[in-house]
């Protein structure tokens, strides 16, 4: 039973929600939550550390960040008449997002399946939250999405490329339709770029109502919670207004910028994680139980005959993935597993074939 003044407080839109729930991966072979599974060479250690021996902890971090912006704009190449944002997390920029934009009766648009946290920091903000599904091939229903839009008239659209869960890339052109025919804000949401081989950076020359948001989490970096996002400098104006003072921690701020002078090192292991999905796709496309899924991301989306079975088999034999079936509809008995190391990814397969 709920506490009275719980019910009488708390919001509607709360209490109907679930918080994100992460599994305790003690022990286990952790392939669940797309992490780089590359660590640094102890002499690049050394030199992080001695960076870092220095920090003055007792003093507040420089509220703009603008040594790391000036980092990322020049490694991630990002056009000089774009703004740009930080935020802790790319789940900070979405929250920014949807706290500028929640006027009255605003509504955000989406797809499904795609990433939980449009839908949940839309109902966080009181926005109307609205999603059109995915093609049985997770391609985008480009009528249907574009219907739509003209229907609700959203204040913001969110569309993942590469998507999650699915990995696939929506097609290019249709994703132009969505921008040119959107009356609010699109944002593409680049969280996997580093393993897509395209983004759409390219056209914030083009459309001014587009943000390209990405995080350095995929990269090997999702200890330091760093997102970002660029486009028009009057849309980053107005989003800097909600964002909280110094949210981009000192440690954060030193910790990837030493780590961005070493991108050579990064994207060696980015390379490294696309030729292992590779390998790991083709090693579970030989699986005659189970449908696999292309993937343009660090991760691949599979479907078997039971989730909650197989998904509980693999825990027993050491392996942690994402059991996606509860979301029902499309991903109904799906699971999807981080690529990780070769020996990670061997010892997967083998849990595999035991749980079918």
């Amino acid at each position: 039973m709920i506490n009275n003044k719980i019910t009488q407080f708390i919001r509607e839109e709360v209490l109907e929600l679930n918080a994100y729930h992460v599994p305790n991966a003690n022990n286990l072979i952790k392939l669940d939550n797309m992490e780089n599974p590359y660590g640094w060479e102890e002499s690049i250690i050394e030199e992080w550390l001695e960076k870092i021996r220095d920090v003055q902890l007792n003093r507040y971090p420089d509220p703009e960040a603008k040594a790391l912006q000036a980092r990322l704009r020049e490694v991630m190449k990002i056009p000089e008449r774009a703004g740009l944002i930080l935020g802790n997390g790319s789940d900070e920029l979405i929250q920014m997002i949807c706290m500028s934009l929640a006027k009255p009766g605003s509504a955000v648009l989406s797809v499904n399946p795609s990433f939980v946290m449009y839908k949940m920091l839309a109902k966080f903000t009181g926005m109307a939250f609205h999603s059109v599904d995915l093609n049985d091939d997770f391609s985008l229903p480009i009528e249907a999405l574009l219907s739509r839009i003209e229907e609700i008239q959203p204040a913001v659209v969110y569309l993942a490329y590469p998507n999650n869960p699915t990995g696939n890339l929506f097609d290019e052109e249709d994703i132009c339709q969505v921008i040119e025919a959107s009356p609010g804000l699109v944002v593409i949401d680049e969280a996997y770029y580093a393993f897509a081989g395209n983004s759409f950076a390219k056209y914030l020359d083009r459309y001014n109502n587009m943000m390209v948001m990405r995080t350095v989490s995929k990269m090997g970096l999702a200890g330091l919670r760093l997102g970002y996002m660029m486009g028009d400098p009057e849309w980053i104006n107005q989003f800097n207004k909600v964002r909280m003072p110094f949210n981009i921690n000192t440690l954060t701020q030193v910790s990837a910028d030493f780590a961005l002078e070493h991108v050579d090192m990064l994207d060696l292991q980015t390379e490294q994680i696309c030729r292992d999905r590779e390998a790991l796709f083709e090693k579970m496309s030989k699986i005659d139980e189970i449908q696999c899924y292309p993937s343009k991301a660090n991760f691949i989306l599979f479907k078997v005959k039971d989730a909650a079975k197989v998904y509980q088999s693999l825990q027993e034999n050491g392996v942690l993935i994402r059991n996606l079936s509860s979301n029902g509809g499309s991903l109904t008995d799906c699971l999807r597993v981080t690529v990780g190391a070769e020996y990670e990814n061997d010892a997967f397969i083998k849990a595999l074939q035991e749980s079918l």
